[in-house]
């Protein structure tokens, strides 16, 4: 990977207390910018910042307890991150995970819950920590790099039947993307997003372990997530790891992507069927 100072920047993830947002925060972390992660569930929080910090013992890191959904949460954890380190360069937005559902099975609250959390993840944390990326944007006669990153979903380009309300949501979102880079662009500020595939996680894991058949049968994790994408007809034949979406995150987050707003990058292992 291109080595890169962040040194004096801030990036801020939330979900960062497993999987992508973790994965994220180390790339962030190993490239010297302090970083603020926020979770919901306190016992996952407290393990991902005591990893980093083991990892970083030097590392500047805030990890603060917040639902993403919740406006005053929101507001307090950005709060948090301005008394902390008094400025924000990047957002990753990393919030939400799938809803299996047909249209027949999906009652209107289903429909609510998954629009709500698709969008106002993305919606809550940017109103919260546009001030600060704005000034960020500010610095060098607008020559600072501010970035917001969105971890989305391939289902936005590519929707699933079984994934109804995930998959409309998920294309609304790459629209609300596009219009946020618009709308920012001339304020310098940048706004991209990735379009992730499969990706191994806590949700994945959980599946594994309650397939009684291959319990049963002894089958491995690897054997069992190769057979998986052989299935889903995934060229390269195996889940995406959280570091290599991680990776696509870092990019667009940091002025290696300088030139580069209103756009996505494609991390799904060459599923992608759409031209």
């Amino acid at each position: 990977m291109i080595e890169l100072d962040l040194s004096g920047q801030v990036a801020v993830v939330t979900g960062g207390s497993s999987g992508i947002g973790l994965a994220s925060a180390e790339l962030f972390l190993r490239a010297g910018a302090s970083v603020a992660i926020c979770g919901r569930d306190n016992d996952r929080l407290a393990r991902a910042e005591r990893e980093l910090r083991e990892r970083h013992p030097q590392a500047q890191l805030l990890a603060a307890r917040c639902d993403v959904l919740d406006a005053s949460d929101v507001a307090a954890f950005a709060g948090a991150v301005e008394q902390r380190f008094g400025r924000a360069d990047m957002l990753v937005n990393n919030a939400g995970q799938g809803r299996v559902s047909t249209f027949a099975n999906t009652t209107d609250e289903a429909w609510r819950e998954e629009l709500d959390l698709k969008y106002f993840s993305i919606i809550r944390p940017t109103r919260a920590f546009l001030p600060m990326l704005r000034h960020a944007a500010q610095q060098g006669n607008g020559t600072g790099n501010a970035a917001i990153v969105c971890v989305n979903s391939l289902l936005a380009l590519q929707p699933e039947p079984h994934m109804v309300a995930t998959s409309s949501a998920r294309a609304g979102v790459l629209s609300l993307i596009k219009s946020l880079a618009v709308e920012l662009a001339p304020e310098h500020i940048r706004v991209n997003s990735i379009l992730i595939g499969i990706v191994e996680s806590g949700q994945w894991r959980r599946r594994y372990e309650n397939d009684g058949e291959a319990q049963a049968a002894g089958q491995s994790w690897e054997n069992w997530t190769r057979e998986l994408a052989r299935k889903k007809h995934i060229p390269l034949g195996r889940f995406g790891r959280p570091e290599e979406a991680a990776q696509a995150l870092f990019y667009l987050a940091t002025s290696l992507s300088s030139y580069t707003t209103g756009s996505h990058i494609d991390v799904s292992g060459g599923v992608a069927r759409h031209v």
